[in-house]
């Protein structure tokens, strides 16, 4: 299988170095894609760079700041006109542990989607205080319950996926730019009777770098959770969709 691992980058000078050496070490078959998001630090410059070094490295420059959701878009449409089976959706602050990824790898084989899981026994957060995982943990349980998953980390941001499965999803009706674009993808992969699996990973804390979370992109995912879940119930009481 043909793999690629796209990285969102905004403001991910230090981190990002770091990131792809460990990545092609424990995953040297797996191409990159680094979507910058035109960063003032200049990463998309470096990403740049270590591509003239490494032809496995490829760099999508965007014209600004337009969130999580468009830049994993940019990448999948990049990457299946690339004719890649596999795509990787990794964060660049190393809180995505690429020694991990080939677990999920292999879990791919069997599965539609797999979801590297801070929730499921033998997953763990690193160096979180209480409120953070607190939040997360009520994230994915308000999200599965008002969607009628039972994804364990609904909103976890390591995923691979098969290229067979975007191919299923019309990606321009995707409009989710913030972190809830996980939650909305994981709806529409459950929607369509594919195969979820969850493996269980270490997350870790960012050392570099500033987090990229803030009360909008909250907002944005509680409203569109809730607007997604009630959807599902109407059309599901008119025989229409069966909420799992």
């Amino acid at each position: 299988m043909r793999v690629v691992t796209i990285i969102p980058t905004y403001n991910e000078h230090q981190s990002l170095p770091l990131t792809l050496e460990r990545l092609r070490a424990a995953v040297p078959h797996s191409d990159v894609l680094v979507v910058d998001d035109n960063s003032p630090d200049g990463t998309g410059e470096l990403a740049d760079a270590i591509a003239a070094q490494d032809t496995a490295v490829h760099v999508l420059h965007r014209r600004g700041k337009e969130g999580l959701g468009a830049a994993y878009i940019a990448g999948f449409r990049w990457a299946l006109e690339q004719g890649y089976d596999v795509l990787v959706e990794m964060d660049a602050d190393g809180s995505h542990q690429p020694e991990q990824l080939p677990a999920m790898l292999d879990a791919i084989s069997s599965a539609h989607l797999v979801i590297g899981s801070r929730w499921v026994p033998g997953g763990s957060v690193v160096n979180w205080p209480f409120h953070r995982k607190l939040l997360s943990r009520a994230g994915s349980l308000y999200s599965r319950t008002m969607l009628g998953l039972g994804v364990r980390d609904i909103t976890a941001g390591y995923r691979a996926f098969r290229r067979e499965t975007l191919e299923s999803i019309d990606l321009a009706t995707v409009d989710s730019v913030g972190y809830g674009f996980q939650v909305d993808m994981t709806f529409r992969v459950a929607k369509n009777g594919l195969r979820i699996v969850e493996v269980p990973i270490t997350f870790v804390e960012r050392e570099y770098g500033d987090s990229k979370m803030s009360g909008g992109i909250v907002f944005e995912a509680i409203a569109n959770v809730t607007r997604w879940g009630f959807a599902a119930r109407f059309f599901a009481l008119r025989g229409r969709l069966t909420v799992r």
